[in-house]
């Protein structure tokens, strides 16, 4: 059941939507990180994603609109599949520089390419009762109703 109408789409509700839906994306990741509740790299990402899903509750798939990686597409696409599959919300993300802002600390040195692919998960059941998370499960259901498999959050800078 889709609850998005289609003046909330548009105009200025969909403005406010978006900012509130990343504020909530950042709300989610600033709590996850504390609590070790964040896998960086798509290799990474496709080991987790692999050996535990039901795990999994949110993945970022972090590219600027001017990278053309074709290996990177594949793995986008593969990791896509993965998670329509086993039901894990995906939410693609722009501006990899404030999610490393966000993310800071995750690992001292890393490359900008390791955080391409994000997984988001629960240790217990503190973090299934966020709001922030609900929030963004929400989005990605609504976008879902609206063909939008995977809905593109564009991070401001800061």
């Amino acid at each position: 059941m889709c609850n998005m109408t289609f003046e909330e789409t548009t105009g200025d509700n969909s403005t406010e939507r978006m900012d509130s839906v990343t504020q909530a994306l950042e709300e989610v990741l600033s709590a996850a990180l504390p609590q070790g509740c964040i896998t960086v790299g798509v290799y990474e990402a496709a080991k987790s994603l692999n050996a535990d899903p039901d795990n999994v509750v949110l993945c970022l798939l972090a590219a600027e609109e001017h990278e053309e990686d074709v290996a990177l597409q594949i793995h986008f696409t593969l990791i896509q599949a993965f998670c329509c599959e086993n039901d894990i919300n995906i939410l693609r993300v722009s501006n990899t520089r404030r999610l490393a802002q966000i993310l800071g600390g995750v690992k001292p040195g890393a490359e900008p390419t390791d955080l391409h692919c994000v997984l988001v998960t629960n240790p217990g059941s503190s973090l299934l009762k966020d709001p922030a998370l609900g929030k963004l499960n929400r989005f990605c259901r609504d976008s879902r109703c609206l063909d939008q498999w995977v809905p593109v959050v564009n991070l401001p800078d800061r």
